[in-house]
């Protein structure tokens, strides 16, 4: 379930393990919290391979002062407190820590820090560690655990009386920023007047300080379209915004990650924006699987579900300015939808994405003029 929402600047201090990952795809939780957070202070990354650089620039960002370290050692040393919490950055494919990293985990109990997991192994499940937090007067919170079976919710329809518009941010892979797009609309949109409200269905979105979420791929699949729903029910009664956007997970066509087949069937978005990486030939975690195109993805996307792609937004990665500039233009030829990259262009191109699908939102701009 989601952690409760802070309220004012995060004062809770925290260091990300990445070993090894961070920048990288399956560096995407350590990455995510690096660039925003309203839940944790982020005071420094764990990467041995990265360090002694600025987390900013690893990123192919402005620096922002969190300095990347070598080890937990370095890391207390540099912040010159004991954090107050050790978060596991990282989201391997197996889920599951490794002997090395319960090792870690269990160092950092006994120096006094909370522990904040989002893998799929819950760590309050587990002998040792439950042992460790009691012995250490610490806490561990496994950030993707659902709600009891006997709570779980199924479909109801209820969705039908969300009555403002909601955009699902799907992609054509997993890890590929389909959360950092969803989090640049939904603050571009606030910053323009627009009230939108971010639906995080990940646990990365969650560590950050989502107030609406559910981790979507903890959930057993009869219960996934109806979480969907409820939460999607929840944060329109709750919020009354003017847009709803749904961070997508996995891709509709994705052989394993197959989490957006519950984002669409629960939350019936009005509208999609696809997320896609040119210069990736094969799925991340399946090399042996070729990247769908987005055309596909997009005839996909529409024949599941009634709803209409929108626009697409290009991940950069191993892309010049240049190489970005001629994929949206190409891509713009090809699909006739407007294509942007959110991390290197303007975040006006995304609200115009948004208002010329709904222009009834149009007017909140005015207003906010």
């Amino acid at each position: 379930m989601p952690l409760p929402s802070p309220a004012g600047p995060p004062s809770v201090t925290a260091v990300v393990y990445c070993e090894a990952n961070f920048g990288a795809a399956d560096g995407k939780t350590a990455n995510g919290l690096v660039r925003s957070s309203e839940r944790y202070k982020i005071l420094s990354v764990i990467d041995s391979q990265k360090a002694g650089r600025d987390a900013g620039e690893v990123l192919g960002e402005a620096p922002n002062g969190i300095p990347v370290c070598a080890n937990l050692d370095d890391a207390i040393a540099r912040a010159g407190i004991v954090p107050d919490s050790f978060i596991f950055g990282m989201a391997p494919a197996s889920g599951m820590l490794s002997p090395i990293e319960r090792r870690l985990v269990l160092e950092a109990m006994r120096r006094g820090m909370n522990i904040v997991n989002g893998l799929h192994e819950f760590l309050n499940d587990d002998p040792e560690f439950v042992a460790a937090a009691l012995e250490h007067n610490v806490t561990i919170t496994d950030v993707r655990r659902p709600r009891d079976k006997k709570n779980l919710r199924m479909f109801s329809g209820h969705i039908s009386t969300v009555t403002c518009p909601r955009i699902a941010v799907l992609g054509t892979d997993g890890a590929i920023g389909k959360r950092t797009t969803a989090s640049i609309l939904t603050c571009a949109l606030n910053d323009r007047g627009i009230k939108a409200v971010l639906i995080g269905t990940g646990q990365t979105s969650l560590m950050q300080g989502a107030r609406y979420g559910v981790a979507l791929d903890a959930i057993p699949c009869q219960f996934g379209s109806g979480e969907m729903e409820s939460t999607v029910v929840e944060a329109f009664e709750g919020e009354h915004p003017d847009v709803i956007v749904i961070e997508g997970q996995g891709a509709l066509s994705h052989p394993a990650y197959l989490s957006s087949t519950f984002i669409l069937r629960g939350s019936l978005p009005d509208a999609v924006i696809l997320q896609h990486a040119p210069t990736r030939r094969w799925l991340g975690d399946y090399a042996d699987v070729p990247t769908p195109t987005p055309a596909s993805e997009i005839n996909l996307i529409e024949t599941f579900v009634d709803t209409k792609v929108i626009g697409l937004t290009i991940n950069h990665e191993n892309m010049s300015d240049a190489e970005v500039s001629a994929a949206i233009e190409r891509y713009e030829s090809e699909l006739g939808i407007p294509v942007t990259d959110a991390l290197t262009r303007s975040p006006d191109r995304l609200v115009e994405m948004v208002v010329c699908a709904f222009p009834e939102l149009e007017t909140r701009l005015l207003e906010s003029r």
